[in-house]
Formats: structure tokens, C-alpha cells, sequence
């Protein structure tokens, strides 16, 4: 019963995911598709572009200028390391770490384990 969930919640994220990038592809090209047509024909004498060309002009700048190397694994590499950094710490240090991120950024229990030392003083 489980795994029979687990597949539907795989398959409602990866839809959420395609809703997403649907979206957001056409909310990008309207907008290059918008600025290109307001400024490049009065500022240089350029034609008017279709949305389509705008979508493709998005997919050469992200080739051009960014590239397609890597994904949320590549971005999020910190995450790891502060795994491992959190591993390696006494109670008592991770009770000041989560302590100090509380006051820095106002939320309590957003590091693991912060819910454990805190209930433990």
C-alpha cells in the first residue's frame, strides 16, 4: 500500500514540476517576447519577434551564457557539507549553532535535530 502511494506522490510531483516549467516558459517568453518588441524595433529598427522566437531566443541565451551543466544536486552541494559538518559536532555545539541561526533568521528547529537539544535543556 505503501509503495503504491509513494509512486502516486512521485507521479503528482514530477506533473507539479512539468506545470511549472510550462509556466514558466510561458511567462518568460511573453516577457522577452514583450521588451524585445517595445525596444529593439525603436532603438535599432529590428522586426517585431513571434513568441516562439522569443522562447528560442531564451533557449540560446541559456546555451550562449549559461549552459545546461548540472542540476539541483550540483546547486545544493552545501548541503552535504553541512550534514557532514553537523555530524561532526558535540551536542553543545549544535545547540549554540541552532541557537545562533534562531536569533540570526527568527525560526527555531530548521536545522536537524534542533527540536532534540532544545527539549533536552
Amino acid at each position: 500500500m505503501k509503495s503504491q502511494e509513494m509512486v502516486q506522490r512521485k507521479i503528482g510531483k514530477v506533473i507539479t514540476v512539468i506545470l511549472i516549467a510550462i509556466i514558466g516558459v510561458a511567462v518568460f517568453g511573453f516577457l522577452v517576447k514583450g521588451l524585445w518588441n517595445w525596444l529593439m524595433p525603436a532603438l535599432f529598427g529590428w522586426h517585431a519577434i513571434t513568441f516562439w522566437q522569443a522562447v528560442g531566443l531564451l533557449v540560446l541565451s541559456k546555451i550562449l551564457f549559461g549552459g545546461f551543466r548540472g542540476g539541483p544536486g550540483r546547486r545544493m552541494h552545501w548541503r552535504g557539507r553541512m550534514k557532514e559538518k553537523w555530524a561532526q559536532m558535540s551536542p553543545e555545539e549544535r545547540e549554540r549553532f541552532s541557537r545562533g541561526m534562531g536569533e540570526r533568521f527568527g525560526r527555531r528547529g530548521c536545522w536537524p535535530d534542533a527540536g532534540k537539544a532544545e527539549s533536552q535543556l
